[in-house]
């Protein structure tokens, strides 16, 4: 528990008492950052709910041939998987992959918000302790979404859908993130529609369609319902509602405005959609992806127009919020034991 708190903290602490840095001190910072996380979510030991699912894709890969697990599993993972078990890796050669990928792409998005050191606060207690360390697949699906959004805020509507591509390598349900890149134009609309729109439906039928029947099996049919899904819903929708409320105060250019906008509408459209969905579950793993929002309006909530000290107040509010957070879901969060103790590989 004490290493969750830690990684938490120390950003938390950085942000709060933060003093004047040099460029070179805060590149040397960032990059020790990245390899911290890196190795603590790569070298985790039997820590996750998914722990097992993880260990029996690498065994039945060891059996398999190359094409075979590209087959079997969504065609990246069932190629890490199949490289791993050929190089006598083990499943942390995997972790450690998707967490270099997951860190970096997190470091990058944090390190392009007004406050860095508090986006990465607020990114840990769920996006990283939960998704990074539990949901491998799902962790670097969401390091190259990051990615993607940051091409997006730069009017790069290609890259945005060739991160998307590759993170729905790893796990299919990042197609879900293509059309934003239509909604989300500014410019040439009706073109960015046209070919998004295109590039979405053959997406759809390369990674979707022979596994939808699946997937509506496992996650709708069966009715799974995920614990504390509703709450990571709202958490979304509380930041989609101070954004969506205060949109034209956090004085952002065309483009970021309408991507944000619409990731705030979309996040607050899973509010009914959780109510009203079968299984709770699908739709608490779709949310994930919208959990940047998250980490992008708590770390400008500050850009707001607010006077004197009200500034840090609202930033000292969020870090306490999310220390909040992680406190109960350590605690008291139902699938919290198969996170704790947090075992480091290679010091058990």
């Amino acid at each position: 528990m004490y290493v969750y708190w830690l990684m938490f903290l120390l950003p938390a602490f950085a942000f709060l008492f933060r003093a004047p840095t040099s460029r070179e001190l805060m590149w040397l910072g960032w990059g020790t950052t990245w390899l911290t996380l890196t190795l603590l979510i790569g070298y985790r030991y039997e820590v996750g709910g998914d722990w097992e699912n993880y260990v029996d894709h690498l065994n039945a890969a060891y059996s398999m041939g190359f094409w075979e697990a590209v087959k079997r599993f969504d065609p990246a993972h069932g190629a890490m998987n199949w490289l791993t078990s050929y190089m006598g890796w083990g499943v942390y050669g995997i972790n450690l992959a998707y967490g270099a990928v997951f860190s970096l792409g997190l470091v990058a998005f944090c390190r392009q918000q007004p406050r860095p050191m508090l986006a990465l606060a607020v990114a840990v207690p769920y996006l990283v302790v939960v998704g990074a360390m539990g949901y491998s697949r799902q962790g670097i699906a969401i390091g190259l979404e990051f990615f993607a959004l940051l091409a997006l805020a730069e009017r790069n509507t290609i890259k945005f859908v060739v991160f998307i591509a590759i993170a729905a390598l790893f796990h299919k349900t990042a197609v879900v993130l293509i059309p934003i890149a239509a909604l989300a134009s500014t410019e040439r609309k009706v073109w960015t529609a046209v070919w998004v729109g295109a590039t979405a439906i053959l997406m759809y039928y390369l990674y979707l369609a022979d596994a939808a029947n699946t997937l509506i099996e496992v996650y709708v049919e069966a009715q799974y319902a995920s614990q504390g899904g509703a709450i990571r819903v709202a958490m979304n929708a509380v930041p989609a509602l101070l954004f969506l409320a205060n949109r034209t105060r956090f004085h952002l250019d065309r483009v970021e405005l309408a991507l944000w906008t619409w990731m705030s509408l979309i996040a607050l459209a899973f509010v009914p959609i959780m109510v009203l969905s079968p299984s709770s579950t699908a739709v608490d793993r779709v949310a994930l992806y919208f959990i940047p929002i998250q980490i992008y309006v708590f770390s400008r909530l500050s850009d707001v127009p607010l006077r004197g000290n009200h500034k840090r107040v609202a930033s000292t509010l969020v870090v306490l919020y999310y220390g909040v957070v992680l406190f109960v879901w350590l605690n008291y969060a139902t699938h919290a034991p198969y996170w704790l103790p947090y075992r480091f590989y290679p010091l058990i």
